[in-house]
């Protein structure tokens, strides 16, 4: 499992993280929760690979 930051390699600059996340609960896909404590984060969702590999190849085709 891993975070949008981790996946993408830096922070979410264009708001995907609330793209994700509903594209995920429309999906039922699995997601876990780290907590944080790091600036106005507490929590970040976690997500399987296989899942943000299907989620921007579907943002790809839409954004074309």
């Amino acid at each position: 499992m891993v975070s949008l930051y981790d996946y993408t390699g830096g922070p979410d600059k264009e708001g995907r993280g609330s793209k994700v996340n509903a594209y995920a609960q429309l999906k039922n896909q699995t997601m876990k929760i780290r907590k944080l404590d790091f600036g106005d984060y507490r929590e970040v969702h976690l997500y399987s690979e296989e899942f943000l590999d299907e989620y921007f190849k579907v943002e790809k085709i839409f954004n074309q």
